[in-house]
C-alpha cells in the first residue's frame, strides 16, 4: 500500500485494483490503520457518490525507501524463498 501511494494519490477502487486479491474489508481495515498511524491522509470530496482519495503523509513518504528495499530483497530472493516453501511443504506432508 505504501509503495502504491508513493506514486501519488489514489482512490479506494484504484488501490483495490492495484493490490491483487485484497478484499474490500481488508483494504478498508488497512487504510484505516495507516491513517490512524499517521502514514496516510484520507480526503473526502462532497460529490455524489462521495469521492475519497488517499495520499501518503510526510511520515508515510519516509517509510517508502524501507518498504521498497524489502520488496526488492523479496524479488531478488524469490527462488530461495520458493525452494524453502516447497521443502517445508514436503516435510509437512510426510506422515509422522
Amino acid at each position: 500500500m505504501v509503495v502504491q501511494l508513493a506514486a501519488g494519490t489514489h482512490r479506494f477502487r484504484e488501490l483495490q485494483r492495484a493490490v491483487d486479491g485484497i478484499s474490500q474489508r481488508m483494504l478498508t481495515l488497512t487504510v484505516r490503520r495507516l491513517e490512524r498511524d499517521g502514514l496516510i491522509t484520507r480526503t473526502v470530496y462532497p460529490t455524489v457518490p462521495p469521492q475519497v482519495e488517499y495520499a501518503l503523509t510526510g511520515l508515510g513518504h519516509s517509510l517508502t525507501l524501507l518498504v521498497r528495499g524489502l520488496a526488492d530483497w523479496s524479488l531478488a530472493h524469490c527462488p530461495e524463498i520458493e525452494a524453502a516453501r516447497q521443502e517445508w511443504d514436503a516435510k509437512a506432508d510426510m506422515p509422522s
